[in-house]
């Protein structure tokens, strides 16, 4: 202000703003961040460049057999032609329609999840839905009932794409709750069970995922009474379950060391019990604060149902690693290990993305 008039407000300097303003601030800053930008660039071009041209610029897309890769790049055929393989595995054919219409309710239920559009009171149903009704129907559908009418497909025959996912869903639905429980019996004031549940926790937290696998596969059985069988899937779905739970557990006990004192003291302050005050006050802020390690875990949990290869279940690498190895496809191994990195890519950075929109939603960390 100068002689009692206002000076205008001045626009910011253009090189401040827009994407040169961008550029400046998060890729030039200073000198040496200049130069590591130039370097990295440098590199990551060189090795794009090639590579857009072997995946996209020479790759067939198009054909039925391994004659119409016919070009210097990627033979994305190969993948066309076992798409069907990859995803169902050796599920009868005639009944892909079972399995397509659990990944339409499946999709039904996610992805609303990630638009804001949709009411809180809808994705909490479909929420409720996805972890109670759904497992079940899933299991009638996939797996038949002549009740309804389904044929039986026995779990011998699953595999693929949807394989993986059924081991990954039902292990994230379990091991939540699960490891709530262990993670509360880890700081409850009874001995007894302080110590069960530090002693299930550090077991399976030492033992390889691996060996997990393979004591449910090949161990168990033999301590089964004569004529009794229990289901190979089954056996490693509880061996997943529980592994995960043990390391769900740790991570929601950090969220429960986290919480101060005085929200305990507050919850009996208003006569409230043990378990409503932990439902109501504390696990609810607890689960808030550890939502990025929660995620972590179940992102670690989805990559690890891939050791299951080594107990012979078919999951989407192991029919990847099938079909690679047969002699009408030759050199077609690169292409299956990108679609298999691919497949699993799109659902981690999915799983990252809502909890990344979940910590902004309810303001994890506490920002005022």
């Amino acid at each position: 202000m100068s002689d009692g008039k206002v000076n205008p407000v001045l626009p910011p300097p253009s090189l401040s703003v827009g994407v040169i303003g961008w550029i400046k601030k998060n890729l030039f800053p200073s000198w040496f961040s200049g130069v590591l930008t130039v370097v990295l660039g440098y590199f990551i071009i060189s090795s794009l460049i090639p590579f857009i041209d072997w995946a996209i610029l020479k790759a067939d897309f198009i054909g039925e057999s391994p004659a119409d890769c016919t070009s210097e790049g990627a033979c994305w055929v190969f993948i066309g032609t076992r798409l069907d393989f990859f995803i169902y595995g050796f599920y009868p054919e005639s009944e892909h329609w079972r399995v397509n219409v659990i990944y339409l309710i499946f999709g039904l239920i996610i992805v609303p999840q990630f638009f804001s559009a949709v009411s809180a009171r809808i994705k909490m149903i479909l929420g409720v839905f996805g972890v109670t009704v759904f497992p079940a129907l899933s299991f009638v559908m996939i797996y038949g009932s002549e009740t309804f009418g389904l044929p039986i497909v026995g779990t011998s025959v699953w595999g693929g794409l949807t394989l993986t996912l059924i081991l990954a869903y039902v292990g994230i639905v379990a091991a939540i709750p699960i490891g709530i429980l262990l993670a509360l019996g880890r700081r409850s004031d009874m001995p007894l069970v302080r110590a069960l549940c530090v002693v299930f926790i550090e077991f399976w937290r030492g033992v390889p995922l691996i060996t997990i696998l393979f004591m449910a596969s090949v161990m168990l059985p033999l301590f089964l009474p004569d004529g009794v069988t229990f289901d190979r899937l089954l056996r490693a779905l509880i061996g997943i379950t529980l592994f995960q739970s043990a390391y769900m557990a740790e991570v929601i006990r950090g969220g429960l060391q986290a919480i101060p004192k005085g929200q305990y003291e507050a919850a009996e302050a208003l006569g409230l019990g043990y378990w409503q005050g932990m439902g109501l006050i504390i696990l609810p802020q607890a689960l808030k604060i550890v939502i990025p390690g929660i995620v972590n875990t179940l992102i670690s949990l989805f990559k690890d149902t891939t050791l299951v290869l080594v107990i012979g279940l078919f999951d989407l690498l192991r029919a990847v690693q099938a079909t690679i190895i047969d002699p009408a496809w030759r050199n077609v191994a690169t292409e299956g290990y990108i679609f298999a990195a691919f497949v699993f890519w799109v659902f981690c950075y999915s799983m990252s993305r809502y909890s990344q929109m979940l910590e902004r939603k309810l303001h994890t960390g506490h920002k005022r």
